[in-house]
């Protein structure tokens, strides 16, 4: 392990000083590299997914782990996109000139190392290596047991490319032991890694919070809510919290609770559960929502859960301060929305919940930071130091200032 994140340490060196230009010629490599190695990305897929139904995966996780024709080339997209960006490193944030005459840059420069754990989906290893490489950092990865065959193939593709670059591969990396133990020293090898981004389950979130002596950005669970104010546009609303839902059940910025305001409940749960019938939706709704519809009954224990399945909790609720209670109460800070055509309603909304991305009549489905225009994302930040939300190149870099001076002395 110390050996191997000798190397990666090294490697950060070198990848510090790359100019755009290179990293972007290599990074678009990389994705043609992707589209001809599709074949062999495939197959490696094809016995993840094997495994997965010997192992009786749900049908959330089998989605997430799944890729065919269209994912590749999303994958390949994505890389291209991140190429395309502004280069996020040497950018002067700040500058001044001190009392004592020496002039002061404040200048964006990368992190270092960058430890990501994450489940299921394999795209994440195309998107959080290149995503490091365009900000000069070393990616290490640990992926998930259930995908170890997509993500050798991916991970052996990209560096395939940094060789042919002339580049060291150690600057995006497999995690040589991904057991739990393997886990367990990476997170206190603040020696040499200088950021972990654990992405995954409840239970994995705690443990490298809990455990790591590096520095952490979590991408906490999604348990996201969306509010119908009683001022809604209903078909608006109904076109949203579809998608907000179903679209895909699996992803962290999938709806799990619906809030109606109480003043439009017997006006509006009708037709939102013909609407969810007709996606199969199982629907769990409180005491108020069961006078109105026929629905499963809704606990306490569901409003705490991101089901990531094809199951919504809908609450009653009093008007906006009703919704802002529930979210302040069961939110995850990671996405809530708001329905109305109120102005003053919505901005209220807006600025008092507490999450990385509020929304005003849109799909909580946007979180994610290809639709945020940064090609992808290391992850979805729930932290509010140093990143929040989606974490693309920007979020990978720190500061540091660069004083020039000419003889002074203090």
């Amino acid at each position: 392990m110390e050996r191997f994140l000798e190397e990666a340490k090294a490697s950060s060196r070198v990848l510090s000083t790359l100019s755009g230009a290179q990293k972007n010629k290599t990074l678009k490599a990389m994705a043609e590299a992707l589209r001809q190695n599709k074949e062999e990305i495939l197959k490696a897929n094809a016995l993840d997914m094997a495994d997965a139904e010997k192992n009786n995966l749900t049908s959330a996780l089998k989605d997430r782990l799944l890729l065919d024709e269209g994912r590749v080339e999303a994958m390949a997209v994505a890389i291209e996109q991140i190429a395309g960006l502004k280069e996020p490193v040497g950018r002067v944030l700040d500058g001044w000139y001190a009392d004592a005459g020496f002039k002061i840059e404040k200048v964006s420069v990368p992190i270092g190392v960058i430890g990501v754990i994450y489940e299921s989906r394999p795209n994440v290893t195309a998107d959080v290596g290149a995503l490091c490489f365009k900000s000069g950092n070393v990616a290490i990865l640990k992926g998930g047991k259930e995908a170890e065959h997509s993500n050798q193939a991916i991970a052996k593709v990209l560096q395939s490319v940094l060789e042919a670059h002339g580049l060291p591969k150690g600057a995006i990396a497999l995690l040589p032991d991904s057991s739990r133990e393997g886990v367990a020293k990476l997170i206190k090898q603040d020696a040499y890694v200088d950021l972990i981004v654990p992405r995954g389950g409840e239970a994995l979130i705690r443990y490298v919070s809990t455990n790591a002596t590096v520095p952490v950005v979590k991408h906490d669970k999604g348990l996201c809510h969306t509010y119908v104010d009683k001022e809604a546009d209903f078909e608006k609303a109904l076109t949203v919290i579809v998608n907000a839902k179903c679209r895909r059940t699996g992803i962290c910025g999938a709806l799990e609770t619906l809030l109606i305001d109480e003043a439009i409940a017997s006006e509006i749960l009708p037709p939102i559960k013909e609407a969810y019938d007709a996606q199969a939706t199982e629907i769990r709704g409180c005491p108020k929502t069961q006078e109105i519809i026929e629905v499963k009954a809704a606990n306490t224990e569901d409003y705490a859960t991101e089901y990531l399945d094809n199951i919504l909790t809908i609450r009653v609720v009093e008007g906006v301060e009703g919704a802002i209670a529930h979210i302040t109460a069961y939110g995850s800070q990671h996405s809530e929305a708001i329905i109305t055509e109120n102005y003053t309603t919505a901005e209220h909304f807006l600025n008092a919940v507490d999450a990385a991305c509020v929304y005003l009549n849109a799909s909580t489905q946007f979180t994610d930071g290809g639709e945020f225009g940064f090609g992808a994302e290391v992850g979805i930040s729930t932290n509010k130091l140093h990143a929040r939300g989606p974490m693309g190149v920007s979020e990978l870099t720190t500061y540091k200032y660069k004083i020039y001076g000419n003889g002074e002395t203090r």
